[in-house]
């Protein structure tokens, strides 16, 4: 596997939409980074959060999930409660190719603040908005800035393209958009 740089993202960006919408140049100024970056591409936070809470008493279940288990907020700065947890989506939709492993790390500037970005893979053939999970390891409130640099994304290529991929098996997160909360 090779990690591929800014020309090759560039490249399948604009002439097969692999991210859409694409921002060719980091954004830097007053901002939380964005857009293409050397190795990678930083992708933004939409504006639209789902805040846990204990208030309805729930229990988070990954094979019953209730949506009283958070409170919807469609915001441009999301206040993540101390220790606490946050879904989000990005702005950006992906269409990942068929020999392509996406991987994620979280933004420094974020890290530094106890905030830990988590996404799981985007496996070959895979697209859609992609779910973040934001968690505040702090004991203090942090915020997040919506439609600004949340993640960054790692091109992984393989030597050749997979046998099955994730839109043969019609993964059940296949084509999402928005938040999308644990499926069955």
């Amino acid at each position: 596997m090779s990690v591929m740089p800014d020309t090759w993202i560039r490249q399948m960006a604009k002439e097969h939409g692999m991210i859409d919408p694409f921002v060719e140049t980091q954004h830097r100024e007053g901002v939380i980074s964005y857009g293409l970056s050397s190795y990678g591409y930083d992708a933004r936070v939409a504006d639209d959060f789902r805040i846990f809470t204990d208030v309805n008493n729930a229990v988070v279940d990954p094979k019953n999930f209730s949506s009283d288990s958070f409170v919807s907020r469609q915001t441009s700065e999301c206040i993540v409660p101390p220790n606490s947890f946050v879904l989000a989506h990005t702005i950006e939709y992906f269409r990942i190719p068929r020999d392509v492993l996406v991987i994620c790390l979280g933004k420094s500037t974020y890290a530094r603040c106890g905030i830990v970005v988590n996404v799981t893979p985007l496996e070959p053939g895979w697209e859609g908005q992609v779910t973040i999970e934001i968690s505040n390891t702090t004991p203090l409130p942090a915020r997040i800035y919506a439609r600004e640099g949340i993640c960054q994304f790692l091109f992984l290529q393989g030597s050749a393209p997979c046998e099955t991929s994730y839109a043969d098996r019609a993964g059940k997160y296949m084509s999402q958009c928005g938040v999308t909360v644990p499926q069955m």
